[in-house]
């Protein structure tokens, strides 16, 4: 069946430009400035108050992508890396819009924790921005459906009963000895700054080692631990 890989990069809102009771919820149980300033960096985990600036997506029977990256100013062109090519879109809606026509193409959709970040997102941005999803990416995470989508960190823990801690996809490359992203020393926690530099194409390029390492990460574990 047709398969893809997938991933999205966030950035969180300008915390000035939340409404006074948002401001207070989210600062709620911040007991000193530096818990107060790490709240306001956690903003892009959430789609009430993130958006996203990138998706990337990998077909891993071809070894062939796509990432659809903001770049508000619209300078920026298509073009082509390594068989990943690299679209510029003006609006995270284009963004989305650009990843549900894809979407609709493929049967099974591969993630690193998907169930738990990217789905949730993606559905909620979509609605955020009236667009309908293509696919039911959010299905229960424990019977048939992940025919559908297999979240290689379900997988990999037993949903979770594995207590190894964060939901690190550089700490599972480490183990199996596959190539992360962060080895080229940029990180997930670097993109909201990345963006405010309008380094957009920096953002798409980790987006795209994301995928990589997730099909590496997939045919590790297909190979030696899924069991049919």
């Amino acid at each position: 069946m047709p398969r893809l890989i997938f991933d999205i990069e966030t950035i969180g809102v300008d915390f000035d430009s939340l409404d006074e009771k948002s401001k207070e919820f989210i600062l709620e149980f911040a007991k000193s400035p530096e818990e107060e300033e790490r709240k306001k960096e956690e903003l892009c985990f959430s789609p009430l108050t993130g958006e996203v600036v990138a998706i990337g997506i990998l077909n891993p029977d071809t070894d062939k992508g796509a990432v659809y990256f903001r770049d508000p100013m619209g300078k920026l062109e298509k073009h082509s890396e390594k068989d990943i090519q690299y679209t510029p879109c003006i609006s995270e809606k284009e963004i989305l819009k650009e990843f549900w026509e894809t979407a609709q193409l493929y049967d099974q959709f591969i993630t690193f924790s998907g169930h738990n970040f990217d789905c949730p997102y993606l559905t909620i941005r979509s609605a955020i921005n009236k667009i309908k999803p293509t696919r039911k990416l959010m299905g229960y995470r424990f019977t048939k459906a992940q025919d559908l989508h297999i979240d290689l960190y379900d997988q990999l823990t037993n949903f979770g009963a594995i207590r190894e801690g964060r939901r690190n996809l550089h700490m599972w490359c480490q183990a199996f000895s596959i190539k992360s992203p962060k080895d080229d020393g940029v990180t997930g926690d670097n993109i909201g700054q990345l963006f405010k530099d309008k380094k957009y194409l920096n953002i798409a390029r980790y987006c795209a080692g994301d995928l990589w390492a997730t099909k590496d990460l997939y045919e590790y574990w297909n190979k030696y631990i899924n069991i049919k």
